[in-house]
């Protein structure tokens, strides 16, 4: 696979892979309002085992679409804020189309009641 870190721009082929998988969609849309979230909070809301995340979010950050940020223990991922306009477009609509979804709004509801205090997770 042609990772996007060795270019810099997003290819639509990359683009499209990365959302064909179920569990990577969740995550993107759990991502995709802002918010910067660590492995436990993605393994409460999504009810997934750790290793899967994992392997999921470095196909996402391998791909270009996610960032990280490591503090301590834990490390943090983001939309990349460098995606072309067209992604983030792209990833807001899936947004607002998945909020009619019972999966999707199950994926939220857990995230918002997921155990975070402050910089660190207490699971």
């Amino acid at each position: 696979m042609f990772f996007y870190r060795y270019q810099n721009i997003m290819q639509l082929e990359i683009f499209t892979k990365a959302l064909a998988d179920q569990t990577r969609l969740r995550i993107l849309l759990l991502l995709a309002v802002g918010r910067e979230l660590c492995v436990c909070e993605l393994t409460q809301a999504l009810e997934l085992a750790q290793p899967k995340i994992s392997r999921h979010l470095a196909v996402l950050r391998e791909s270009g679409l996610l960032q990280d940020r490591k503090t301590g223990l834990w490390v943090y991922y983001r939309l990349h804020p460098d995606l072309p306009q067209w992604a983030t477009a792209t990833l807001d609509n899936l947004h607002s189309g998945s909020m009619t979804e019972t999966l999707f709004l199950s994926d939220r509801q857990r995230l918002d009641n997921a155990n975070r205090i402050g910089e660190s997770c207490t699971s």
